[in-house]
C-alpha cells in the first residue's frame, strides 16, 4: 500500500484554449497536513475538482493517484477522502426543507438529502451525532439548513464529510465569508480534527488560516506549482512576494503566521 495520500505527476487541465493547470506535479504523504496556497485564479479550485474526480486531466487520469490508485468509484473515494467545497455549501446550505441531522446523514448516500429509499441504520445515526459533536454542532440538530449562519452551515458540512471517518479531509476555502471570531473558533475545531489523526489538505489564499498543525505547503501560481516544501521554508516575505506579485512581510506568532502588504 502506498504511503502517499495524493500523487499528481505532470498533469495538465484545459478548458477550450485555456490552460487551467499546467504540468502540475505534487505529492501529499498520509499524515502530512498540507496547505495549498495561491492567489485567486491560480488554479486552486481546479486542483480541488481534479482531486475530487469532478474533472479529468488532458490525456486521461493516470497521472492522478489517490491512496495509490488512479481509478476510483467516487462513492467509495468519499469514504476515505471527505471533501467540503463552496459548491457543496451552495448545494446544501440553502435547502429550506433539509434538517441538520438529515443533511449529515445524507453523506452516507452522497445525496442532497434523505429519501424514502435511503435506509438509515442506528450505527449511521450514531456516527452522524458523533461527527456533529466533533464540530461542536449538536445544538443545531432540529434546525433547517437554510436558517443557519455561514459558520454553522460550514460546521454541519464538515460533519457530513466526517461521517465515514475518512482518512483525509480536503477543505476548499473553508473560512470564506466567516467573520474573524467565527473563523478562529472554526479553525480551532479543525485543529481538533488534525490532532485526531485525519490528514487535512486545506486550500486557501489566506496565510492566517494555515493551522499550526500544517507543516507542508504547495504554492500555486498561474496554474503551476511554484514551490512545495516545509511551512518554515516557504512562509517567508521573499517567497510570498513572488507568489502574490506584491511586497509582503511575514510575521510569526506562536504556531500562527500573518502576512501583510508592505
Amino acid at each position: 500500500m502506498s504511503d502517499l495520500l495524493l500523487s499528481i505527476d505532470d498533469v495538465s487541465v484545459t478548458r477550450g484554449d485555456a490552460v487551467l493547470l499546467d504540468r502540475v506535479s505534487l505529492s501529499v504523504a498520509a499524515g502530512a497536513h498540507t496547505a495549498i496556497l495561491g492567489r485567486n485564479g491560480s488554479g486552486k479550485s481546479t486542483l480541488v475538482r481534479l482531486i475530487a474526480r469532478d474533472l479529468y486531466p488532458a490525456g486521461g487520469g493516470e497521472g492522478v493517484r489517490i491512496f495509490g490508485e488512479s481509478r476510483w468509484d467516487v462513492f467509495e473515494l468519499r469514504k476515505r477522502l471527505g471533501i467540503v467545497s463552496p459548491a457543496l455549501h451552495a448545494d446544501l446550505a440553502g435547502e429550506e426543507s433539509l434538517e441538520v441531522m438529515d443533511a449529515v446523514l445524507s453523506g452516507f448516500f452522497a445525496a442532497r438529502g434523505l429519501w424514502r429509499h435511503h435506509k438509515v441504520s442506528p450505527e449511521m445515526r450514531a456516527a452522524a451525532r458523533e461527527a456533529l459533536d466533533r464540530m461542536g454542532a449538536t445544538a443545531l440538530i432540529g434546525r433547517r439548513m437554510a436558517t443557519l449562519s455561514t459558520g454553522e452551515a460550514r460546521r454541519v458540512l464538515i460533519a457530513r464529510a466526517l461521517v465515514h471517518r475518512p482518512e483525509a479531509l480536503l477543505l476548499d476555502e473553508p473560512c470564506a465569508s466567516l467573520d474573524p471570531a467565527t473563523r478562529r473558533r472554526f479553525l480551532d475545531a479543525l485543529r481538533g480534527i488534525a490532532a485526531s489523526g485525519t490528514t487535512l489538505i486545506m486550500v486557501t489564499h489566506h496565510v492566517e488560516e494555515i493551522l499550526p498543525e500544517i507543516d507542508r505547503l504547495v504554492l500555486l501560481r498561474e496554474g503551476r506549482v511554484l514551490a512545495q516544501g516545509s511551512k518554515e521554508a516557504l512562509l517567508s516575505g521573499p517567497v510570498l512576494t513572488d507568489l502574490f506579485g506584491m511586497a509582503i512581510t511575514v510575521e510569526r506568532r506562536g504556531g500562527w503566521y500573518r502576512a501583510d502588504l508592505d
